[in-house]
């Protein structure tokens, strides 16, 4: 692009207004109507140069929303200096809770490139210790969206650091290892699910977290196996649900009969979600059976009723 030194980019920011706006609305219609004006390649520069020098939050948002829309390589120093030089935009922006905000939509724009050069900054944040943990939390997803291995380890220490004290962090990293979906992880995930003592205990959703992050992955090995006949005893009845659909995905031999164990839980929900896993692994037959079977509990009779009754009314409305 070799044109591009000839933008006349300081004039577009004096007649855009970008700089002290008295009306943003109207700054930000004059930006759009710039594209009447420049192809992509340089309106992507323009953008560029104008989040460098705005100081209004909402035409930093704005430009942010468009600069995401190109993915172009060109954005990302801007991104990542943006992202951890807070101190930037605090020179710009008064209000800590926009910083916050302009930064979390940072880390999605980077996300969304898929740029493993933006795996470093990303982390960075994500183990600073005085960083806002709203970043945190969209930094951990980031990475998980991004799905580079070179994150695996440092989110793992994550899982393992006692003086990390915001379970929402751990759970956002938790996630994201399910997203990269590295079998490294697997060992991270099932200490969670073994863990007896702490905010664990409090905090059943990290438990349903790593059960997801496991269904993502492709484990082998009694140690997760094992983990899960725990979580299958697990007082929330949303791990044990994730804990069924977990083994159902499992393709181990042992899971039917672990499932089945499950149509006598105390919770409805929880039975019908072994009762549909059951369905996925085995078909038709395993509804009539705990139809027929007078030992089958009533809320697994019923659920395979309803769910017998749903499968036969699509079947007829497909064949209408």
């Amino acid at each position: 692009m070799e044109d591009n030194f000839n933008i006349p980019f300081e004039k577009l920011a004096q007649e855009c207004n970008i700089i002290n706006p008295q009306n943003t609305k109207e700054a930000i219609d004059k930006i759009i109507a710039l594209s009447a004006d420049y192809p992509s390649e340089y309106l992507v520069l323009i953008y560029n140069y104008f989040f460098e020098k705005s100081n209004s939050y909402e035409i930093l948002m704005f430009l942010l929303h468009k600069i995401d829309k190109f993915k172009d390589k060109s954005s990302r120093p801007l991104l990542i200096d943006s992202l951890i030089m807070k101190g930037k935009l605090a020179e710009r922006i008064s209000d800590i809770d926009c910083i916050t905000r302009i930064r979390v939509n940072i880390t999605k724009a980077l996300a969304n490139t898929k740029d493993s050069q933006a795996v470093y900054p990303l982390l960075y944040c994500l183990n600073s210790k005085d960083e806002n943990y709203k970043v945190k939390l969209s930094c951990a997803e980031a990475l998980g969206k991004i799905g580079d291995r070179y994150a695996v380890l440092p989110l793992m220490n994550i899982l393992e650091d006692e003086s990390e004290s915001s379970v929402y962090v751990k759970e956002s990293a938790v996630s994201a290892l399910g997203m990269i979906g590295d079998e490294k992880a697997v060992d991270s995930l099932v200490s969670i699910l073994e863990s007896k003592k702490g905010f664990l205990d409090k905090f059943t959703f990290l438990k349903e977290r790593a059960l997801e992050a496991l269904n993502k992955i492709n484990f082998k090995g009694d140690k997760v196996f094992n983990a899960l006949v725990k979580s299958l005893r697990d007082e929330s009845p949303q791990v044990r649900i994730n804990a069924i659909e977990v083994l159902m995905n499992s393709e181990d031999e042992r899971a039917v009969d672990l499932i089945k164990n499950m149509l006598s839980d105390q919770n409805r929900e929880v039975v019908q979600n072994a009762v549909i896993a059951l369905y996925n692994i085995l078909g038709d037959d395993i509804l009539y059976q705990i139809i027929n079977d007078e030992n089958s509990p009533a809320d697994a009779r019923a659920e395979a009723i309803k769910l017998r009754d749903d499968l036969s009314e699509e079947e007829e409305e497909t064949n209408e």
